[in-house]
């Protein structure tokens, strides 16, 4: 790119000799007719340079940018792999919005950088440090009054510069901060309009969007001030070329030519110097974006999977005095349980809210580890299974039902992924589930909406129930998974699981006592406690708690 402007120089400098070796004849040729040819080829040669530049400058856009979105696909992809292996303990921690903003805002960021913000960035590097040698190598005392502003504008970045840093931060985490109230409210929409919330929601909104308004502003203000302070320094550089340029010309010791090929230079430079803000700006926002993903990537799971293990399960489950506390809240859930469920066994878990119930079925899942004592699941120690394993092996139907938005074969078939059409209905129907989707306009290719909203809350925990016992696990754990469903239908699902899954170990969380006969033993938890522990007539007869609840639910 220097080369142009030298080969400008010699042009001009040679017409600028000639015509004054014509002015001084009498050869009344035209200076077109003489020079035609020499004025071709140094026209052609700039415009060869020129051309040059623009192939060398594809190649460049080319390659930084397509590596800067192979990159963005590698990150995100490796956050999102990062995630699926975090714990439960971590998504209590964190929201939703904030995680998807680092998901696709920050990577979004942290490319802005590797492409754009290092192509810019590299072009200036090598432009400036071009034109200043190429302006040396023309006249020394010309170039350093040239560069007289250059200090000046170096304090200039790196004081900006830090303002950029810290504002950047600010507005990231704010910009989290309204996924995160977006994807609640849209999440609970029925219960908003249900409490006719939506304005105040929307004035919260308002007043948070508010605030990252604001923050952005204070940047953009930061930004606004630097790119003009750019260009009065340059007009300054262009000043001091004119004055001290024409005054060494006058002097001699340079040509017209030489002062032109330095205003070409001073022009190539105004949109380098001027675009370092914006370069800083993406360099600053890159790094409050990389600094939040390194956050998420340090982070380590603390439930790991120490075996690769396929074997089947025989279902055989020993709790051993196990204490658990949430760690995040300090609550005690368990306190010192014990029970043992035989291979094939039915066990029911009972029990007032906040009793623990809910908490033995994530500790089976291995979606925490115990505080204290140990589970054992054929005798073994259940951090000692192949995590994968274990999961895959229990048929798990969670209280709260979450479906995905697709049809409701795929939701079904979720559970086993190689499950035919036929399979699919099949278990439908041992889940009592088919009678109603054979009656929706579109069967089972019927979408479901987001986390199901057009179905009924029997009709996902059904559909739910249907998901698990496809995968035909060793074991059945349901929490509280039939609370809304009638006695019929309900019926129908625990005579399945009496018939066909005989030889399965199955563990049903309920409220529903009338259906907990034919269980081969009952859980009573109280406060983290086993309250009794027995099957039903022993249960009736101690008169103790499950005989209380199961006197009044008759009453």
């Amino acid at each position: 790119m220097v080369l142009a402007p030298k080969e400008i120089s010699k042009a001009l400098d040679f017409m600028v000799s000639k015509s004054e070796e014509i002015a001084g004849t009498d050869n009344t040729q035209s200076f077109n007719e003489l020079y035609g040819q020499e004025i071709i080829k140094f026209s052609a040669t700039v415009i060869g340079l020129f051309l040059l530049m623009g192939f060398f400058l594809y190649c460049m856009r080319k390659t930084i940018i397509v590596m800067s979105r192979l990159i963005e696909y590698d990150l995100r992809k490796e956050i999102y792999q990062h995630y699926q292996t975090l714990d439960l303990a971590f998504y209590k921690r964190n929201k939703t919005g904030d995680l998807m903003a680092r998901l696709s805002e920050d990577v979004s960021k942290v490319r802005m950088y590797l492409g754009p913000g290092l192509m810019y960035g590299i072009r200036v590097t090598l432009l400036v440090s071009f034109v200043i040698v190429a302006m040396f190598q023309v006249n020394a005392k010309l170039t350093l009054f040239t560069l007289l502003p250059l200090p000046f504008l170096s304090l200039s970045i790196y004081y900006v510069s830090s303002i950029i840093h810290k504002r950047s931060d600010l507005i990231q985490r704010q910009v989290s901060k309204l996924n995160s109230i977006s994807q609640e409210v849209y999440s609970g929409i029925r219960i908003v309009k249900s409490y006719v919330k939506e304005k105040q929601f929307a004035d919260y909104f308002d007043a948070e969007s508010e605030n990252y308004k604001e923050k952005s502003l204070d940047l953009a203000k930061v930004n606004a001030l630097f790119f003009p302070l750019m260009i009065v320094l340059m007009n300054i550089s262009t000043i001091i070329t004119i004055f001290v340029g024409g005054t060494l010309y006058a002097q001699g010791e340079i040509t017209v030519g030489n002062l032109l090929e330095f205003i070409i230079y001073i022009g190539y430079l105004n949109w380098p110097i001027t675009s370092i803000g914006w370069i800083a700006s993406i360099i600053q926002q890159a790094e409050a974006s990389q600094n939040r993903i390194n956050e998420i990537l340090k982070i380590e799971p603390e439930i790991t999977n120490p075996v690769t293990d396929n074997r089947e399960l025989s279902g055989q489950i020993e709790f051993r005095n196990v204490s658990f506390t949430y760690p995040d809240t300090g609550i005690e859930a368990l306190k010192d349980v014990s029970f043992k469920v035989e291979s094939g066994h039915r066990l029911a878990i009972v029990g007032r809210t906040a009793s623990g119930k809910s908490t033995i079925a994530e500790l089976l899942l291995r979606f925490y580890d115990v505080t204290e004592g140990e589970i054992l699941i054929d005798g073994k120690n259940i951090k000692d299974i192949d995590l994968s394993n274990l999961r895959k092996r229990v048929g798990y139907v969670p209280q709260n039902v979450f479906l995905f938005s697709d049809t409701i074969e795929d939701n079904v078939r979720f559970g086993r992924l190689d499950a035919d059409s036929d399979m699919v209905q099949q278990y439908s129907r041992h889940a009592a589930i088919d009678g109603d989707i054979v009656e929706l306009p579109e069967a089972y290719a019927t979408f479901v909406g987001e986390r199901g909203v057009t179905l009924s809350g029997g009709q996902k925990q059904r559909l739910s129930i249907a998901r698990a016992l496809i995968k035909d696990p060793d074991i059945i754990l349901m929490d509280d998974s039939l609370s809304a469903i009638d006695a019929n239908t309900e019926h129908k699902i625990l005579s399945y699981l009496d018939d066909v899954l005989k030889s399965k170990t199955s563990i049903i969380i309920t409220h529903r006592v009338s259906s907990l006969l034919e269980f081969d033993n009952i859980l009573v938890l109280e406060n983290g406690k086993i309250e009794e522990f027995g099957n039903h007539e022993a249960l009736i007869d101690t008169g103790g708690y499950y005989s209380q609840i199961v006197k009044k639910q008759y009453e």
